[in-house]
């Protein structure tokens, strides 16, 4: 990655209680936050090289990356919690996200046309966000993403995985709140054989079924739940 702007940084969390790291790349453009996958750092979008394959996007300017944390092993993979402690510890980040990290980036992009990007447990990470917070996100894109954390919470229910489940939450959203999903770009993408292609095809339909447009694909013929197609496809959904 010669010659990219890179820089490795922190800043300390009131929410969270602790201080966070971020990789930030770029020097002007849109804004991008990218979210690791389930057991990833700040750091795995990088070293499997998604990075690489937007440098030119990066190096021309048209686009800055933050690349953070998304503390799974503190909420969703911490097995030890109940999972109302799980859910809990979750909602702690999302309010990490919308108060702390998201000025944080507008402020050092100068802009505030904000993206988000994950895959698998990255793209539940980008559309929960972005459904709960769609004044702070212009586009949402989420590849072989998992939207419905029920699969995640051994059977327990309550009004904060309620409103944590894009799947559930979004269905009976009111026309207000509806309209600011409007003005975020959708983007779902998935293999035909990823077991979680159901995932892309429901959450696909209920956002159209409200009336938001979305740009859904289902590649054929392959799995797609990995990093070689992330890397070919994501490009293509940018800046």
């Amino acid at each position: 990655m010669r010659g990219m702007q890179r820089h490795q940084d922190s800043f300390s969390s009131r929410i969270l209680e602790r201080k966070v790291d971020y990789l930030w790349f770029g020097h002007a453009g849109r804004p991008l936050i990218m979210f690791p996958t389930s057991g990833g750092r700040y750091f795995e979008n990088e070293d499997r090289g998604l990075i690489e394959s937007l440098q030119d996007f990066i190096d021309e300017g048209r686009l800055q990356v933050c690349c953070i944390d998304s503390f799974n092993d503190e909420s969703w993979s911490n097995t030890e919690l109940h999972p109302a402690e799980r859910m809990k510890a979750h909602d702690r980040y999302d309010a990490y996200l919308d108060a702390e990290l998201v000025p944080m980036v507008r402020a050092r992009a100068e802009r505030h046309d904000i993206a988000v990007y994950g895959a698998s447990l990255g793209g539940y990470h980008a559309v929960n966000f972005a459904t709960r917070h769609p004044d702070q996100v212009s586009r949402c894109i989420a590849l072989s993403g998992m939207f419905d954390n029920r699969r995640l919470l051994d059977g327990h229910w309550d009004e904060l995985c309620y409103y944590h489940c894009p799947t559930c939450s979004v269905p009976n959203m009111d026309e207000e709140w509806i309209n600011k999903l409007r003005g975020v770009e959708w983007v779902l993408a998935t293999g035909e054989t990823d077991s979680l292609v159901e995932e892309t095809r429901n959450f696909s339909g209920i956002l159209r079924d409200k009336g938001i447009e979305v740009h859904s694909e289902i590649w054929p013929g392959v799995f797609g739940h990995d990093w070689p197609y992330w890397k070919e496809h994501l490009r293509r959904f940018l800046p």
